[in-house]
């Protein structure tokens, strides 16, 4: 039997609603709740209906759809619905179970739907390798932001969390671990050169040998070295020679 969905559509488009309510009419195991054309309202339609699913649209007057997900009480599965494709494209990393493109079109809209009654383990399916140029869109520092891959300089394990190393010189706590990291950043721009340490490969000014064949490596703007066990020199060797 197909799981039931109870439905929330946020959109501060009335047309949008309908023309998305109109398309949700045709699967029988989404029933829509609620609407909601700005993000108070979606707060208040998520307290009264608790959606197992919400329909969220990203550019809305004056705020963004990204800052519902700051709410602790959303249980529902997020699908974004945008008309701007440089937010959806491999580019969200928590709770979203797919995008759409505005203007809906039906086929698409079903794809998602079945993607709803796939297991919940994240497991289940390997995430995709991220691109250099990608952007990931991940809470840090409490607040939900975008961070572009290539502006990444380093990344540090810190206790639960990793704290990234922006170009610009910033860091922020996460709570992604080194390892889902290591297997999703591209291989060919980072390399992890310690249990606690990745690196962007083009931040790396020079790299000089350490006391028991460990290295230490320079990175741009960066004060201090980093240590380079030696279980990881092998790595780098191949990519510099």
């Amino acid at each position: 039997m197909a799981v039931k969905f109870n439905a929330l559509i946020v959109d501060d488009e009335p047309l949008a609603r309908k023309d998305l309510k109109a398309l949700l009419s045709g699967f029988e195991n989404v029933i829509v709740t609620a609407e909601a054309n700005n993000l108070t309202e979606a707060k208040k339609a998520i307290n009264e209906t608790d959606p197992d699913l919400i329909f969220l649209d990203i550019k809305m007057p004056g705020e963004s759809g990204f800052d519902l997900l700051r709410l602790e009480n959303i249980r529902g599965k997020i699908i974004f619905v945008t008309a701007f494709d440089e937010y959806a494209i491999r580019a969200f990393e928590v709770n979203a179970r797919d995008y759409l493109l505005k203007p809906v079109s039906e086929e698409r809209l079903r794809i998602a739907i079945d993607r709803l009654e796939e297991k919940d383990d994240e497991t289940a399916q390997p995430k995709k390798k991220l691109l250099y140029d990608d952007r990931v869109y991940i809470l840090m520092n409490n607040q939900y932001q975008f961070v572009k891959i290539s502006g990444i300089r380093l990344i540090s394990a810190s206790d639960d969390y990793t704290e990234i190393t922006t170009i610009d010189g910033i860091s922020r706590l996460t709570q992604k671990s080194m390892n889902e990291w290591e297997s999703r950043l591209p291989g060919n721009h980072f390399a992890r050169i310690h249990r606690s340490t990745i690196v962007n490969l083009n931040e790396i000014i020079k790299i000089e040998p350490w006391f028991n064949n460990a290295s230490r490596v320079y990175l741009q703007d960066l004060e201090k070295p980093l240590v380079m066990s030696r279980r990881y020199s092998a790595r780098i060797k191949e990519i510099y020679g």
